[in-house]
């Protein structure tokens, strides 16, 4: 009953008004962003569906883990969460008109600067929690999947192999659950993820010629598809190395409690203490 109490006391207003402020602060981006720019319908409604889909989500995430407060390391993903979204509107408006490049990389190149700072702010201030870690990948893989897609605009589709890749990922480990395992820690992965967005901005700058720029991108989803081909090769082989010690487990617990051999073993005891 203590327990029940103690639950149901849980008071979510404090963390649910920080993601009210998140979203108050993606529309203020917004308003400034199409006051500058005379930004179209495009922009406005993928900007408006994206500060609307950011604040229920985590808000839903924040009730489900009930976290007593927000914690400075979110705050600083929520930040970059809300320059996402302005690099969001900015590319679903490029598809009626060229957006001022410079107001694009700028917004870009501070969400990924901030990239290295929330983990940080985390572990200084002993806030690391499972949701922060979450957020903070979420936000990373969105923004790697708009940066494809307005590199895509101009190298070809080909670029949203970059941006897709983690989520066909996801989805494939609805069907390989093997696929959900944890992985050990790996700085080469840390590095070639974080070099995806430093790369695609590149890319996206227009600062080199078209070829170099392909060649570019080129590298980050040769990068991305070593990186991702030896993780799933490690997890496959982790799984068949789990199922072969619980498939040993199985055979040894059937042989102590009665399986084929612990049968015979009874038996021969049974026959040495009934007289014949």
């Amino acid at each position: 009953m203590a327990l029940n109490n103690t639950y149901d006391a849980y008071d979510a207003r404090p963390v649910q008004q920080e993601t009210a402020v998140g979203a108050g602060a993606q529309i203020l981006l917004l308003s400034l962003l199409g006051t500058a720019i005379g930004m179209g319908t495009a922009g406005w409604l993928t900007g408006l569906v994206f500060a609307f889909a950011s604040w229920a989500v985590l808000s839903l995430a924040l009730h489900r883990s009930r976290l007593p407060s927000f914690g400075p390391a979110n705050r600083v993903t929520l930040g970059r969460a809300t320059l996402v979204g302005g690099v969001t509107a900015l590319v679903a408006d490029s598809f009626r008109s060229a957006p001022p490049v410079a107001l694009l990389v700028g917004l870009t190149a501070v969400a990924l600067i901030l990239d290295g700072v929330d983990g940080k702010v985390a572990r200084r201030t002993g806030t690391s929690t499972p949701l922060g870690a979450r957020f903070d990948m979420e936000v990373d893989a969105f923004l790697i999947l708009v940066l494809s897609v307005y590199v895509a605009m101009d190298l070809g589709p080909w670029v949203l192999l970059i941006g897709g890749m983690r989520y066909v990922f996801v989805a494939a480990a609805r069907v390989w659950p093997w696929l959900t395992a944890p992985l050990p820690p790996s700085t080469a992965r840390k590095t070639v993820a974080a070099l995806q967005g430093v790369l695609l901005l590149l890319a996206g700058a227009d600062l080199l010629p078209r070829v170099a720029n392909a060649g570019v991108v080129a590298l980050a989803l040769g990068l991305l598809v070593w990186s991702f081909g030896r993780d799933v090769v490690w997890l496959w082989r982790e799984s068949r190395v789990t199922a072969s010690l619980s498939e040993t487990h199985a055979q040894d617990q059937a042989e102590t409690h009665g399986g084929p051999h612990g049968e015979s073993h009874v038996r021969s005891a049974v026959r040495e203490l009934v007289p014949q």
